[in-house]
């Protein structure tokens, strides 16, 4: 009876296992971090994703993250003469939400990734200091549209024991303001499959 006993809770505890390696939804949160190209600041926040798994190999997925304001030196130019009329110290925030298939393998411990997410990129600059007509800042097109477009290519891997593990993540996340802007993202932090 005591055999009978431990082989049935073995095959519990087995199916139970091989059932969190075949789970639909992955739930996690990271520390993110942003080189945004136009003002040259390196953004550090946080963020929350969740994926549900549409294929065996396939998961969709949607983050949010909110990269804390961080100063930068932002140049002032007369428009006429393109001189150089001030440097002013700005806070710029980031708020980005994406959202677009990963494709992992759906089992292992160690499961690299890629995927391809497009959304938005929320700029937060603090007030301009110099509101005269004939000034323009370094980085205007941020100032006069701060929600842009983005795209997100990245690469990256898994690593979980069960139903718990860590993630990194390398990209870059792409906005569209008077053309494309590159920038590195790296994120990192702990996963939940269930």
């Amino acid at each position: 009876m005591i055999k009978l006993s431990g082989r049935l809770l073995l095959l519990i505890l087995s199916t139970a296992i091989l059932s969190f390696g075949q789970s639909r939804m992955e739930a996690g949160i990271f520390l993110d971090f942003l080189r945004i190209s136009q003002t040259t600041t390196d953004n550090i926040g946080l963020g929350a994703r969740f994926g549900y798994r549409i294929h065996s190999h396939v998961m969709l997925e949607g983050e949010l993250a909110y990269d804390y304001g961080l100063n930068f030196d932002e140049a002032y130019r007369n428009i006429t003469t393109g001189d150089l009329v001030a440097i002013e110290r700005t806070s710029v925030g980031v708020t980005h939400g994406l959202f677009g298939p990963m494709v992992q393998p759906a089992h292992g411990h160690f499961r690299p990734f890629a995927t391809l997410k497009a959304g938005f990129i929320d700029f937060r600059l603090s007030p301009s200091l110099l509101p005269y007509s004939n000034v323009v800042s370094s980085v205007l097109g941020l100032r006069t549209s701060s929600v842009n477009a983005a795209l997100y290519p990245a690469g990256g891997v898994e690593a979980s024991l069960g139903p718990v593990g860590l993630r990194f993540e390398l990209g870059d996340e792409i906005y569209f303001n008077s053309g494309a802007h590159n920038n590195l993202r790296i994120t990192f932090g702990p996963i939940i499959r269930f």
